[in-house]
């Protein structure tokens, strides 16, 4: 996505702030969230120290992404999904069959209540133990919801828009697809899964406050810390305290390997995107001619670096937004990722749209979400039984709205700089923006320049060395950095031609354009009456 970036825009820094900004995510939203989820289900699981589970996590996930690449990412994310699948449903089926069904759901879970509300001479006001009135509605209230309707339907699509259309994690399994119908069908697949995490997972984790009232929904600080290790809360137990309490042993360890599958497909996923970000938009601008080997070599050690970093914030994780780790992915997400989805939607839908406004854009809505970033942090996020003394005009602006505010004024700021400088002449923008997108014309890239500083002369690529013979090490070490791979045939320039056009290639066979446009209609719809229905 940076690269695309560089190609509509030019030069150099935009590419690399967005690059570091997406590390920057990956950290605080992505790799520390992960890891801590997946150590509180080992820590109840099996009864291991958090670190000691963090560590045992991350040595598993980051063997076979280290050596497997992409291409072991994608093929084992294939497996976890159906692993996933069959365990949250039969989960959530032994979750429902011992609540009663769905209308005694409804009716049990209002009346949830813990018993222990208070402690000495401090007493818990009734709203912090209470359910919520609107629990059951998606569309809540715009001033005392705890996700108001106007930022669920506003502030969330600009999230969605950051994170399903311009992550690299994401769109990086779009550019590995074989032809457009293929990205088409994968992303609506997607869609269709992503309608389940509703019922088996929402509800699920509500079950579990019926059935372990006093773990899941406690208040009383020493309460809570003597269930989950911390005093803000513990509804981030919920999910595994079911499938450890409810579920009979073969099948608690199929939901063990369920749940560690989830959380390293989603780390598999980040360690190698970063990876690929590092590499490819970093360190070749100061390593520019870097050999593969070595560009391999740098990926793989990056991951390391990102892994203890991440460890470093688990912490920080533990603690804030009362404890609800959803709520935290959710607000820092709001702080950082509005300036990009702007950049984007504005670089495919608005050609005016220049290098100086896009950087400044970026940088300004950076600096705006990072100091509300940093003082909800400096001040802590609170809770309901101990608000936190954040000043309101900072703090008291919902994440969600001020995602909408962030999202409002970095589009101003781009627009504004880039109609006070020069445009970008069409030549440079062919297939680039939506305008042009069905342009023939052959493309002068602004970018082309550097990318001859990249190539390698002609003659290196032709010196062919005998194959030496290597000891046990060596060929570990290979396999290792992912160097074992036998190099296939030279191409000839007809052959890089023709590999080119097809790998640019965006046209669909008529039948399985039409098969794809009509699913995406029909989850569309779905979509719309699930929201209504849950209104």
């Amino acid at each position: 996505m940076p690269e695309y970036l560089r190609k509509r825009f030019g030069g150099k820094r935009i590419q690399v702030y967005l690059s570091i900004l997406s590390l920057l995510l990956y950290i605080f939203t992505k790799i520390s969230a992960d890891i801590f989820s997946g150590a509180i289900f080992i820590n109840l699981a099996l009864g291991l120290d958090l670190y000691l589970a963090i560590f045992l996590l991350l040595a598993i996930t980051g063997i076979y992404t280290i050596t497997g690449g992409l291409a072991a990412v994608i093929y084992t994310d294939t497996l976890q999904t159906a692993i996933m699948l069959v365990g949250s449903f039969i989960l959530t089926g032994f979750a429902f069959h011992e609540v009663g069904g769905y209308d005694a759901f409804m009716e049990k879970y209002m009346n949830a209540i813990p018993t222990v509300v208070s402690e000495g001479n401090m007493t818990i006001r009734k709203e912090c133990y209470t359910p919520r009135n609107d629990s059951f509605h998606i569309f809540r209230d715009p001033i005392r919801g705890d996700l108001p309707w106007p930022g669920l339907i506003f502030g969330m699509s600009i999230l969605a828009l950051w994170y399903w259309c311009t992550d690299q994690v994401i769109v990086q399994r779009c550019l590995s697809a074989k032809n457009m119908s293929h990205v088409k069908a994968g992303c609506i697949l997607c869609g269709y899964l992503k309608l389940l995490p509703m019922f088996l997972m929402v509800m699920t984790g509500m079950i579990s406050r019926i059935l372990y009232t006093e773990k899941v929904a406690c208040t009383v600080p020493s309460e809570c810390e003597k269930h989950c290790g911390t005093k803000v809360g513990c509804t981030n137990i919920a999910y595994p305290t079911l499938v450890v309490e409810l579920m009979p042993n073969g099948l608690r360890g199929l939901m063990l390997s369920v749940m560690l599958a989830s959380l390293m497909s989603s780390l598999t996923s980040i360690f190698n995107s970063a990876s690929t970000l590092f590499t490819m938009d970093l360190y070749t601008k100061i390593r520019k001619r870097a050999s593969e080997k070595e560009l391999m070599i740098a990926g793989r050690l990056f991951i390391l670096v990102l892994i203890a970093i991440s460890i470093a914030w688990v912490p920080i994780v533990q603690s804030a937004q009362s404890g609800q780790l959803f709520d935290y992915i959710q607000s820092i997400t709001s702080y950082l990722g509005p300036p990009i989805a702007a950049v984007f939607l504005l670089a495919v839908f608005c050609k005016r749209v220049n290098e100086p406004g896009a950087f400044w854009g970026l940088v300004i809505g950076f600096l705006v979400g990072v100091a509300r970033m940093i003082t909800e942090f400096a001040y802590g996020t609170g809770s309901c039984m101990q608000p936190s003394n954040c000043p309101t005009i900072i703090c008291g602006v919902h994440y969600l709205y001020f995602a909408i505010i962030l999202f409002a004024i970095s589009f101003i700021i781009i627009l504004a700089v880039s109609l006070c400088t020069k445009p970008i002449e069409d030549k440079h923008l062919y297939r680039l923006c939506w305008s042009l997108r069905n342009s023939k014309e052959e493309r002068i890239d602004l970018d082309a320049e550097e990318e001859n500083i990249h190539e390698a002369p002609a003659e290196t690529l032709e010196i062919e060395y005998p194959e030496e013979k290597k000891g046990c090490c060596r060929k570990a070490y290979d396999l290792f950095c992912g160097l074992d791979q036998p190099k296939g045939p030279k191409m000839t320039k007809e052959e890089e031609a023709a590999m080119k056009l097809m790998m640019t290639d965006t046209s669909e066979k008529p039948l399985w354009r039409t098969v794809t446009n009509i699913n995406g209609i029909i989850l569309l719809a779905v979509a719309i009456f699930c929201h209504a229905y849950f209104a």
